[in-house]
């Protein structure tokens, strides 16, 4: 049996199943603050970032990882593995599957790189999926149809605690800043076929978060969920209020706590909190 390597980036926070597997890999995202470069979740943690944010005069930004670090890590790997899957964040928010892409055309060994269409810990689904078809179909083919089909199945909101982040980072224009601020609009965003759009705008943060559990109820007595995600910027403490209020009504749910890491913090914001299941089939 061909033995496969994974790779993701920075932005696809790996619990610790896949932090100690053996054959995940992870590439940082760059973060760049006051002309200083940083790595995602390796030179700076969350912590660190934002009480740099508190007190840096420039936007923070990001970037995907270089073609030239592509190409070190793919030739690293060629060596143990006989195919590379490479999984990354929606390429309609960051450049990284073409970089990678790229890259893929510079090595000998055989990489598939996956646009996950997805953000965060999600993404880490989608790997586990992969993984486990491996053992009983090592095809491309047949692992490659399953994640892709698995990223169809997913439904990820998010609501964004303060606007300003959202506006520094060039995410939100000057107009819907001063007009979300003044009327204290809380957007409850959706991620869709690998794009963030806004999907309601609601006059608090009570009424939002009822909201996306009311999104989240609705899809659980339709579908098989497994597991739920739930996605804040740097305290977890919304996101432990958000757990309780989903175990109220699906207690057969795992539920999990993931930090959108300092990639995506960039552009959330500490106070972001956010939900993300995968609707695997009808009710049974």
């Amino acid at each position: 049996m061909r033995k496969i390597a994974w790779v993701t980036d920075s932005t696809a926070f790996l619990d610790s199943d896949l932090l100690y597997h053996p054959d995940v890999y992870s590439i940082p995202i760059s973060i760049f603050i006051n002309n200083n470069e940083y790595l995602d979740g390796i030179t700076i943690t969350n912590i660190e970032f934002y009480e740099k944010l508190k007190t840096t005069s420039t936007i923070p930004k990001t970037s995907q990882p270089s073609i030239g670090k592509f190409v070190e890590l793919y030739q690293k790997l060629s060596k143990k593995y006989d195919l590379i899957i490479s999984i990354h964040i929606s390429s309609d928010l960051s450049g990284t599957v073409s970089t990678a892409s790229q890259a893929a055309k510079l090595v000998d060994v055989p990489v598939e790189v996956i646009d996950s269409r997805l953000i965060s810990s999600p993404i880490s689904v989608l790997i586990k999926k992969g993984i486990l078809v491996s053992l009983v179909d090592p095809s491309l083919s047949s692992i490659k149809a399953s994640i892709l089909e698995l990223t169809k199945c997913n439904e990820t909101y998010v609501l964004v605690g303060n606007l300003n982040q959202l506006h520094r980072s060039g995410r939100m224009n000057s107009t819907q800043y001063v007009i979300g601020s003044m009327l204290q609009i809380k957007p409850i965003i959706e991620l869709k076929d690998g794009r963030l759009k806004i999907v309601e705008k609601v006059r608090s943060e009570k009424k939002a978060t009822i909201k996306i559990i009311e999104f989240f109820k609705k899809a659980y007595t339709t579908s098989s969920i497994k597991e739920v995600h739930l996605l804040y910027g740097l305290r977890d403490e919304k996101a432990q209020q958000w757990k309780a209020m989903v175990e109220e009504f699906a207690d057969d749910v795992v539920i999990k706590l993931f930090p959108l890491g300092v990639a995506i913090g960039v552009h959330a914001g500490e106070e972001t909190v956010g939900i993300s299941w995968f609707n695997e089939g009808g009710k049974t």
